[in-house]
């Protein structure tokens, strides 16, 4: 009876400790993705190509954690076959067409823009899910789905950024599936270690954008010429790190992790705070202040992603 008494209450203590893991993880992961686009922007203008730019961040993310990934597998290489198709969906659509996609887009369309139609990805993922498990979300998920899209345009402010560019309007809408594959791949079940998937899933990723890229299908421009950031002149390598290493290999890791632990629409609608990660880099590392409109955004989408939660958590 004891033995059964302590584990009724260390169940719930369990739970709580993995959803601890896994908002912290998100939310790490959101502020690392955040980065992204304050330290492409000056390659793209630079002569870069989203192709070259992808292709170098995936490609060393998935070097720095291949020898990891591979010593967490201990040999048990049957585990890769029997994951191939995650693996692949990963690779493909939530890493290479995801980054791809949204670098492209913010070519013509601003980058808060360019977040936003990114992030319609997180429809596709309740969706999915619905139909999926053939029931509806609860009311209150729906709610928070409502509150959080609602949130994010107010911080966006899509009314003030003039005409939409239908070429990152498409770029933009490419990406949403993208980023919906990633979070749907992501919660997977799976008995392959976490540094495991992301590390091979990256790597196939980058074999897929050279192979588009010598296929003559997207362009893989690069150039050594420095870069502008934050009103300081930096080798072009500069950037290329930080994206690599912050932006791609911690973000991609923590945010495998976070889906694992919070499903896949719970996590996603975490990974919207990354839009006031982004506003927040910009504050600090670009001097702009962000306004009253975006902080209310802010507060609006925070309840969102809390409503989700919630809801999520009852209707399971």
């Amino acid at each position: 009876m004891a033995e059964a008494l302590a584990e009724v209450t260390e169940a719930p203590r369990v739970l709580r400790s993995g959803a601890v893991a896994g908002w912290t993880a998100a939310l790490v992961s959101a502020a690392a993705f955040g980065t992204s686009g304050a330290f492409a922007k000056p390659l793209l203008a630079s002569g870069w190509s989203a192709g070259a730019v992808v292709s170098v961040r995936l490609g060393l993310a998935a070097v720095v954690l291949l020898i990891p990934g591979l010593l967490a597998l201990r040999g048990r290489w049957r585990l890769l076959l029997a994951h191939w198709r995650p693996l692949l969906a990963y690779g493909v659509f939530g890493g290479a067409t995801a980054q791809v996609s949204f670098f492209n887009a913010v070519q013509y369309v601003p980058v808060a823009l360019g977040l936003l139609l990114e992030y319609l990805g997180i429809l596709l993922v309740v969706g999915w899910v619905a139909l999926r498990t053939r029931r509806l979300p609860s009311r209150l998920t729906l709610v928070g789905v409502v509150v959080a899209i609602a949130g994010l345009v107010i911080v966006l402010d899509p009314g003030g950024m003039g005409a939409l560019d239908p070429r990152g309007l498409a770029w933009g809408l490419l990406a949403a599936f993208g980023l919906a594959v990633y979070f749907v791949v992501s919660a997977r079940e799976m008995t392959l270690p976490s540094l495991t998937f992301v590390a091979v899933g990256l790597s196939i990723g980058t074999v897929a954008i050279v192979i588009a890229g010598v296929a003559g299908l997207m362009p893989l421009r690069a150039t050594t010429a420095d870069v502008v950031f934050v009103g300081v002149t930096l080798a072009w390598w500069v950037p290329l790190l930080e994206l690599a290493l912050v932006a791609a290999a911690a973000a991609y890791a923590l945010g495998f992790v976070g889906v694992q632990h919070l499903g896949s629409t719970v996590a996603s609608f975490v990974g919207l705070t990354e839009v006031l990660f982004a506003v927040l880099w910009a504050w600090l590392l670009l001097g702009e202040l962000p306004g009253l409109l975006q902080l209310v955004g802010g507060v609006v989408l925070l309840a969102g992603v809390a409503a989700v939660q919630r809801g999520q958590a009852l209707s399971s």
